[in-house]
């Protein structure tokens, strides 16, 4: 926390909503890409499953490698919620901003969330959402990449 809020960012983007920003620094670290290309070399490594982050959600279907090493990430990209997105989601903070998560990349791009935290998303803050209405355009492009990509799990 201390070297983000201590570096000024490569890039300041805007995220999916007014109260979301997202911080694009290099990375420092020795994380690997969040996502990989799915390809004929390497889908015989896809499982999935239905998992809840937390035991108050319901579970959705989810995929990912496994067995399958991504490159060091060039970029991460920290995901900021303002104050006040985070006091309605139940986390109350005394800064401005607050992390929510990480993207990383080797692009200083986003990366599309996926389509089932968009819907998340829209079901409300109940149902660890964020109250945004999905918006449909954003929804496709979603769709178009996490079809051809996946995350991994070490």
């Amino acid at each position: 926390m201390r070297r983000l809020n201590d570096e000024t960012p490569v890039a300041v983007l805007d995220g999916y909503a007014p109260f979301c920003k997202l911080h694009v620094h290099r990375n420092w670290t020795s994380t690997r890409c969040m996502t990989i290309p799915i390809g004929d070399e390497n889908r015989r490594f896809l499982r999935s499953a239905y998992e809840a982050r937390t035991s108050d959600e319901l579970p959705v279907l989810v995929r990912w490698f496994e067995g399958v090493e991504p490159p060091v990430a060039e970029f991460l990209i920290a995901i900021l919620y303002s104050r006040e997105q985070m006091a309605k989601e139940g986390n109350p903070i005394d800064a401005d901003w607050g992390v929510v998560g990480c993207l990383y990349t080797m692009t200083p791009e986003e990366t599309p969330m996926t389509p089932i935290t968009m819907m998340r998303n829209a079901l409300g803050v109940n149902e660890g959402g964020s109250d945004v209405p999905i918006d449909r355009d954003a929804y496709r492009r979603s769709v178009a990449f996490w079809e051809k990509n996946a995350g991994w799990r070490g």
